[in-house]
């Protein structure tokens, strides 16, 4: 089969990109499309054709997150599939249209991924279905989408080792060279695929394969993914994406809902970076929210590059540890507490500037209520405020009473709490509530980066 040209393909700038740095794909399409009132009765793949509005809808909100990678609503196009919709003769049409779509959306700012999932049915030996039949298959669908432009092949959520090899040689033939292939499979929890492939055999199979990028995508959410594709890099040293679930659904009421919020897949974005993936995106129950946090990791990080090996030698005279004092010695409140004594608090907010003559003074009455401590919270509702330490400090110093900080982990990163900590304890400050602290969407700027190292 001779290789078909690209006209509109950005397929040799991708691959530069690819080798630069890591990208953010989008999420989970099927997700959006049933938040929006498309039931799982039809073709979503036919909805290029039926309400193409509506699919380049779910792409621009995508692009708005920040997706650096769209891919086709696609999924599902193979000859196969559309068949048991009766929809087969418009194979070509529906993947045409989805690579259209996602490129009006994509405008200058996004790739555009042909995506190819499984035939839906059992190949040889397991099946009827012969690997010429399948390789057949997946080539028609691969020429479609080639012809449209997209800049990448993304194979996804295959289950079958023999059905994904096939996928990416009739992908191969077709595009030729340039342009990058994504093969990703399926897993469960300990990292096997469906058909009870090992981590090692699959690893191995697509790293003599010729897919550029192998990954994982579907199934698990982000812990199991991170710790499956830790082990794949002990078997290939070809690029590799992620795409988790955002966790496993729970039924609710009739409906299927996952729990992972943005938040704590952006956590799990930052370590798989960190372990050295190229390609980080969602699979199902991933929204534009998700993507979001996802990219603000992305951006905070320096991606794509796996960490050093170092060697630490334990220096020659180690440094002695203090003595932990005892509670009824660290401060007032923490004799009191000691002696079982009871002891009043009054919650104080730092204020939203830099005058803090006001709560200084409301410091001043509770003293002289009685009261033993005042609490002093860090950005309160993921709200920007004086600093709680800075406010803690004038408190004790100008109103001459006992302050407790809450010490909030969402804006520092492991250097920034200790630092800040040995800091605190130079001021003076010597109570503290150690909380992980509001997520950013809950305040007035949701698209700030959570640090969340602890």
């Amino acid at each position: 089969m001779s290789t078909i040209p690209q006209t509109v393909s950005l397929a040799a700038e991708f691959r530069k990109a690819l080798s630069e740095r890591a990208l953010v794909a989008d999420g989970a399409m099927g997700t959006m499309l049933y938040s929006k009132g498309v039931f799982i009765n039809q073709c979503y793949d036919n909805l290029n054709l039926a309400q193409p509005a509506l699919v380049k809808e779910v792409h621009q909100e995508y692009v708005k997150a920040g997706a650096e990678i769209l891919e086709t609503n696609t999924f599902g196009a193979s000859r196969f599939r559309l068949n048991a919709f009766g929809l087969g003769e418009k194979l070509r049409a529906i993947n045409q249209a989805g690579v259209k779509l996602a490129r009006e959306a994509a405008k200058e700012t996004a790739y555009v991924a042909g995506a190819m999932g499984p035939l839906g049915v059992r190949i040889e030996p397991l099946g009827p279905t012969s690997f010429e039949e399948a390789r057949a298959a997946f080539r028609e669908q691969a020429e479609a989408l080639a012809e449209a432009g997209v800049d990448l092949i993304v194979l996804e959520t295959f289950g079958d080792l023999d059905e994904v090899k096939e996928a990416v040689r009739a992908a191969r033939e077709v595009v030729g060279e340039e342009m990058v292939i994504v093969a990703q499979v399926t897993i469960d929890d300990f990292g096997n695929m469906p058909d009870g492939s090992s981590i090692e055999t699959y690893v191995r199979a697509l790293d003599e394969s010729a897919a550029d990028v192998i990954g994982l995508n579907c199934s698990v959410g982000p812990k199991p993914m991170l710790e499956t594709i830790e082990k794949m890099m002990r078997f290939s040293a070809k690029p590799m994406s992620a795409m988790p679930n955002a966790g496993n659904p729970v039924r609710v009421e009739g409906r299927n809902i996952y729990l992972c919020s943005p938040e704590y897949m952006a956590q799990y974005a930052r370590r798989l970076l960190w372990t050295g993936v190229r390609i980080i995106g969602g699979c199902c129950g991933t929204t534009p929210d998700h993507i979001r946090e996802m990219r603000s990791e992305a951006r905070s990080l320096q991606p794509g590059v796996k960490r050093l090996s170092v060697t630490v030698e334990e220096p020659k005279a180690k440094a002695q540890a203090m003595a932990p004092a005892p509670a009824g010695k660290k401060s007032q409140l923490g004799a009191k507490l000691a002696a079982g004594t009871y002891v009043a608090f009054v919650e104080i907010l730092p204020p939203r500037g830099v005058d803090a003559s006001k709560e200084i003074a409301g410091a001043k009455l509770c003293k002289e209520a009685g009261i033993d401590c005042i609490n002093v919270p860090d950005g309160p509702r993921a709200s920007a405020r004086m600093s709680a330490q800075v406010c803690c400090q004038l408190i004790q110093r100008d109103a001459g009473i006992e302050a407790v900080l809450h010490f909030c982990c969402r804006d520092r990163n492991i250097l920034g709490i200790q630092s800040e900590l040995l800091g605190a304890h130079a001021a003076g400050i010597r109570n503290l509530i150690c909380i992980t602290g509001d997520p950013p969407r809950m305040g007035a700027y949701p698209n700030a980066t959570a640090v969340f190292d602890v």
